[in-house]
């Protein structure tokens, strides 16, 4: 199979969808790699760590999706890529489609296989794809949270973990899977006074294990966040619904209670955001105000620390190529049954039940 790698062109999208040890991976199982000019730059990688490592670099996106037949990336596609999508394509990325209509429309158009990153599972349970970039946001969540607490950049003027005789930061942290783990960690870590919120008993347990008196866990009642919002100081959303869009835990009501100078990082913003004041930001501009609270809803926020990301993204990515392109994507799908819950779009049918509901789609199941 031939396997193309555009460069990123998401605003300040540094990382890349395949590492040179990745395509030498791949050449070595007998594919061939062409990547884009420059698609590694961002992380330090040259065209002729490529080369070394057996690709064939090509000079734009145009010529890249040209010559493959899969297309390994990191981001959703922008307009100008889902244009170049053919029904031959198998587009192999993250797509989020639960929040997007216009790109899922674009994919449905184009008549290509698409498999999301996000909702490829695995039998232990789990989302294994998304986990590691889930891991970078909530360890991310708490580093920004921290940074723009900070008077000057509009924020409350509190130290995350105190000092001795001054209490230390309030951290709410709404949902106890992946990201929120990692951003209880790093909250510990930083000695902040958190609070894990989540709707699972059992979960809530597990954590009260893991962390001991280290942290506080709440059932996640509406009148339990309401509180919890209205006293933290950073507030950290966390939660995941496979496929579908985030609920809105956070009410506009709860947000003009909190203090002012409050900071709310909402991590669930790929999937439409978990406060309902949250609006997709960049990097280039990552903060708005609501209310007198700072919100940092930056939509890819793993690409803020690129060469991490990247090689955190490929360990979990590759196998999953090396089978998709060893087998095709059909074969690949009917001999993994988690492989196939990835699959979103197909053949012009939305093939993911929770996001043709999310997006008040057609749905069509994928009967391989």
């Amino acid at each position: 199979m031939r396997i193309g790698v555009p460069k990123e062109i998401k605003n300040h999208e540094y990382r890349v969808g395949l590492t040179p040890p990745s395509v030498a991976e791949l050449v070595a199982a007998g594919h061939e790699v062409v990547v884009e000019t420059k698609a590694g730059s961002g992380i330090d990688f040259e065209d002729q760590d490529y080369i070394d490592a057996g690709a064939t670099i090509l000079a734009d996106p145009a010529a890249v999706f040209a010559a493959a037949d899969m297309i390994v990336k990191v981001k959703e596609p922008q307009a100008s890529e889902i244009a170049l999508l053919e029904p031959r394509h198998l587009l192999f990325t993250y797509l989020h489609l639960a929040a997007d209509k216009a790109q899922a429309e674009g994919l449905v158009k184009s008549g290509a296989t698409c498999i999301a990153y996000e909702t490829v599972t695995a039998a232990r349970g789990g989302l294994p794809l998304l986990k590691p970039m889930s891991e970078v946001a909530g360890r991310m969540s708490v580093q920004v949270g921290a940074h723009y607490l900070e008077k000057e950049q509009g924020g409350r003027g509190v130290l995350l973990g105190g000092v001795p005789g001054v209490a230390p930061a309030k951290v709410a942290i709404l949902g106890g899977g992946v990201s929120g783990v990692n951003a209880a960690q790093m909250a510990v870590g930083m000695r902040a006074d958190v609070t894990i919120y989540d709707i699972s008993n059992d979960r809530l347990a597990e954590l009260d294990m893991f962390f001991s008196s280290q942290i506080k866990t709440a059932y996640a009642s509406k009148a339990a966040i309401a509180s919890a919002v209205k006293n933290a100081h950073l507030v950290i959303g966390a939660v995941l619904v496979p496929g579908a869009a985030a609920p809105k835990l956070v009410t506009r009501d709860m947000i003009k209670t909190m203090k002012r100078g409050a900071v709310m990082v909402d991590i669930a913003i790929d999937q439409g955001g978990c406060f309902e004041t949250s609006h997709a930001t960049t990097h280039e501009d990552p903060v708005f105000e609501v209310d007198g609270v700072i919100h940092y809803c930056v939509a890819n926020m793993p690409g803020a620390v690129a060469r991490t990301s990247t090689f955190a993204l490929n360990n979990a990515t590759l196998p999953f190529a090396i089978k998709l392109a060893n087998m095709g994507a059909e074969a690949a799908m009917k001999a993994d049954a988690h492989l196939a819950n990835g699959l979103n779009v197909y053949h012009g049918k939305i093939t993911h039940h929770a996001v043709a509901e999310a997006l008040n789609m057609p749905f069509t199941g994928w009967n391989g």
